[in-house]
């Protein structure tokens, strides 16, 4: 069964309960979980107002390592082995399911765990899919969770 399960956080709602999927099956057969953070610039592309690219990014930085640090305590409290993997490089389309098919290939992951915003109209279409994109771009097992309240 399961013994290598990379969860991909972004610190969001989906995120969160992807977490708690990761946790029911890591605890159901003893696996390891690797959180990965992929730091996502592709935001400052709608962005109308001057902002400091430097800045940015580094506030991107310190919104992964408090989701990671998130994710890693409660892996902890619930008995889980667990690793922690912010990954800092530049994003263009579609980098960010590529890095994480990579990461979960890299790691012989068993299994994907992520959540999805379910993104539609303009920013679906010009930001994509990073599920979709992982699902396009793996052959493993990815369970996608969504959350209702985003969209």
């Amino acid at each position: 069964m399961y013994q290598r399960i990379l969860l991909a956080v972004d610190g969001s709602r989906s995120s969160d309960l992807a977490l708690s999927q990761a946790v029911i099956i890591a605890r159901a057969t003893g696996a390891e979980v690797k959180v990965l953070y992929v730091v996502d610039d592709t935001d400052i592309y709608f962005e109308a107002s001057y902002f400091d690219p430097r800045e940015l990014v580094e506030n991107l930085v310190a919104h992964g390592r408090k989701a990671l640090d998130a994710a890693t305590a409660r892996l902890g409290e619930a008995g889980i082995r667990s690793t922690a993997q912010l990954d800092q490089k530049p994003v263009a389309p579609g980098r960010i399911s590529s890095t994480i098919v990579t990461e979960a290939d890299g790691w012989n992951a068993d299994l994907i765990v992520m959540g999805t915003h379910g993104r539609r109209g303009v920013r679906r279409l010009l930001m994509g899919s990073v599920s979709e994109g992982v699902l396009a771009k793996t052959s493993k097992p990815v369970l996608l969770v969504r959350s209702e309240t985003e969209g």
